[in-house]
């Protein structure tokens, strides 16, 4: 790698980093983060999905034809996403223990203070176990309908899209940090 490649790799992993850093103290989620979560999520949601549909969609559907190619891409993004998604969970755990009674366990810096490689595992089985109690077996088939209407687009695409859901929609736990608006040029 040549040295005007490593300057600016250097200059965007610092803004990358300065970015997440201000939106913690902001209490507010960087968008990459947002997206990072869901890239890392889908792969989790996909499992839960499958299993609790299971017995409600076709043999010639989506969900069981294409869907493993479409998820394939995602697995292979969770390392990479990771950091964004723990970024994004530490943010949401202070915002829960902020609102709850002081007397309860302090599961934001509880997570602060733990190696990431020791929570994952934890994490990947919990949002595993959410998101399948959360799954309704009437909406198994807008679930396939949803997955395979996505499925065309690029996995940091589909990051982006929910990220941008996410923003513009009501969900605000936390709220997705906005980007200052880029100055009007000058005339």
């Amino acid at each position: 790698m040549t040295r005007r490649m490593i300057a600016p790799m250097i200059a965007l992993a610092a803004l990358t980093s300065a970015q997440a850093a201000q939106a913690q103290q902001q209490g507010c989620a960087a968008p990459a983060d947002v997206s990072d979560a869901a890239v890392y999520a889908m792969p989790i949601a996909f499992d839960a999905a499958r299993t609790v549909c299971a017995n409600r969609l076709s043999r010639s559907g989506f969900m069981a034809t294409k869907a493993e190619a479409f998820v394939a891409p995602f697995r292979a993004g969770q390392n990479k996403a990771w950091s964004g998604a723990f970024r994004l969970l530490k943010i949401v755990m202070a915002q829960k223990n902020a609102g709850e009674e002081a007397g309860g366990m302090d599961i934001g810096a509880m997570l602060s203070t733990m190696p990431e490689s020791a929570v994952r595992p934890f994490v990947d089985e919990l949002v595993g176990q959410m998101i399948a109690e959360e799954i309704k077996p009437d909406a198994c088939g807008k679930i396939e309908r949803g997955l395979e209407l996505i499925s065309p687009m690029p996995t940091e695409n589909v990051g982006g899209l929910i990220a941008l859901l996410v923003e513009v929609s009501d969900v605000n736990t936390p709220p997705v940090c906005t980007a200052a608006p880029a100055p009007a040029p000058k005339r």
